[in-house]
């Protein structure tokens, strides 16, 4: 079984436990492939969190669980330093937290205030912790896939830009279909009678091989000035458009540049193609941009769709010579 075939099974097992919901799987896989981080949005009871849990039952990793709550602390995430007697003499010995781990699930990040939520940043875009005066690295495989109730519902926390901006991908979870749902009550039937395990799991080398192969796929010079250009339409929308002036407060940053770029490579090695191409870019610009860009008050107060913005972007951006 070479890289391609184990993510290929990794995401047969995923969508046979997780019914109705492919968009979610591929997304996950993803951000997978590309290193990343990602925040999963929608309302409670839509499979966001049994995804996550089947995603880490599958691949021999360690999995952490943090479920956010407004009393949750930092040493909670982190870890901490705690005091033993040991002959006679104080030994100070540090526990780790849930953050170190393979694929950690943080659960409803947004019922946390900002000062926990914080505590994930350094973690996430550096893949290492400090605390207790010395810096710890996090395992190599390492990815938190968070959870959302949507920001109007009563008790949450709305994230702060920043924290934000960590994520590689925000993808939005919605109701599946009727037939779906029906499935998806059978399978819980089954689980319930059901004894034995019947999981492979799949080894960590074979998701860092993957990893590894997809920064390897080539962004052609056109493509990538492409994905520049869709960048900087955010950031000087009246050079595009007056209407997309209006709706735009603070254009994507850098790291939206990279975070598409490797999105559509893990894409592209998905497809088993070599170099990245305009429809790869198209497939996951949504949920790069979304948490990303910044609405103005007009668009706020006229109702306008972070998404709408988005399709507004591709329509006043021109297409590489190749295939315009």
């Amino acid at each position: 079984m070479n890289s391609l075939e184990a993510i290929n099974n990794l995401k047969q097992q995923m969508l046979s436990k997780v019914i109705g919901q492919e968009e979610l799987v591929e997304k996950i896989i993803i951000s997978l492939l590309a290193q990343g981080h990602i925040l999963i949005e929608g309302l409670p009871g839509l499979a966001k969190t049994r995804a996550v849990k089947t995603l880490s039952s599958i691949i021999d990793a360690k999995f952490s669980r943090i479920q956010f709550t407004p009393d949750l602390s930092t040493e909670d995430i982190l870890g901490e330093e705690r005091v033993y007697e040991e002959a006679g003499k104080r030994v100070y010995k540090f526990h780790k937290g849930a953050i170190f781990g393979n694929i950690i699930l943080a659960d409803e990040i947004n019922r946390a205030p900002a000062k926990v939520q914080s505590a994930m940043l350094e973690a996430m875009e550096e893949r290492q912790v400090s605390v207790a005066g010395q810096i710890l690295k996090l395992p190599e495989l390492f990815m938190v896939l968070a959870t959302q109730n949507p920001i109007e519902q009563y008790g949450t926390y709305p994230l702060a830009q920043a924290q934000k901006d960590r994520f590689l991908l925000h993808t939005l979870v919605d109701y599946v279909k009727m037939d779906e749902e029906y499935q998806m009550l059978k399978l819980l039937q089954q689980e319930h009678i059901q004894t034995t395990d019947d999981i492979t799991k799949i080894p960590q080398e074979y998701i860092l091989n993957a990893q590894k192969e997809v920064a390897k796929v080539e962004i052609p010079e056109e493509i990538g000035k492409y994905i520049v250009e869709l960048v900087f339409a955010t950031r000087y929308p009246l050079r595009y458009s007056k209407q997309l002036s209006v709706m735009i407060e603070v254009g994507i940053s850098p790291r939206g540049t990279l975070a598409l770029s490797q999105c559509s490579q893990a894409i592209a090695w998905l497809n088993n193609s070599s170099k990245v191409r305009v429809q790869d870019i198209h497939a996951v610009i949504h949920d790069v941009f979304r948490h990303r860009l910044v609405e103005s008050s007009h668009t706020k107060d006229n109702g306008i769709k972070v998404d709408e913005i988005i399709d507004i972007v591709l329509e006043n951006v021109s297409l590489p010579k190749s295939v315009s």
